[in-house]
């Protein structure tokens, strides 16, 4: 009714000129700053990658994504769990129903731990598919987490990428590998725990 009558008074009153309405902002979601991408090469011929990236999120929020399984569920992979009757190797898989220890199953040795500021891993198995699973077990990577502004710089250094053919096709992959995986975690703390697909039974 008060629809009707307002129509009826402004027919009454003659022509009116057409006026836009502002509808109230939506509300904006601010894309993270890029990750950083450096590649150097060692005295030894070996390969050095550094990944930083700014993540909207308070350190320790940060650390338990990085540094345990239920922080890697939420940003990196749909499995990830403590290998059995260890408490330093990180079990992880692409696979949401992968074995323990089954043929897709990657470990990552925690080989030292600075809570809140410093991860030092090595990958001790990769997939039985994954080319040059040799060359990238003498790879090192060391995550460095320090607070900036509101949020925390998650610095990824990997190094050991060996001067050979599988070490530099490796280095190659992981300097858009790493860069894409530092992006999930910054989309973690803007669009929430990644929802990870389920598979369906065969």
């Amino acid at each position: 009714m008060r629809a009707l009558a307002l129509l009826a008074a402004l027919c009454v009153a003659g022509p009116v000129v057409a006026q836009a309405v502002e509808e109230p902002p939506a509300t904006e979601v601010v894309a993270p700053p890029p990750v950083e991408v450096a590649t150097r090469t060692e005295a030894d011929g070996t390969t050095t990658l550094t990944h930083s990236a700014l993540v909207a999120a308070p350190i320790t929020e940060v650390w338990t994504a990085v540094s345990t399984p239920e922080g890697w569920v939420t940003w990196a992979v749909p499995l990830a769990r403590w290998a059995e009757g260890e408490s330093d190797i990180l079990e992880t898989s692409y696979n949401p129903a992968e074995l323990a220890g089954g043929p897709g199953a990657i470990w990552q040795q925690f080989v030292a731990r600075i809570p809140g500021r410093l991860l030092v891993f090595r990958t001790i198995k990769t997939p039985d598919d994954f080319p040059h699973g040799d060359a990238y077990k003498k790879v090192t990577g060391i995550f460095e987490l320090a607070s900036e502004g509101a949020g925390t710089r998650v610095r990824l250094t990997s190094t050991g990428y060996p001067d050979s053919e599988g070490g530099r096709a490796l280095a190659g992959f992981f300097a858009t590998g790493n860069a894409a995986t530092l992006e999930g975690l910054q989309r973690r703390f803007v669009e929430g725990p990644k929802v990870w697909a389920v598979q369906p039974a065969e």
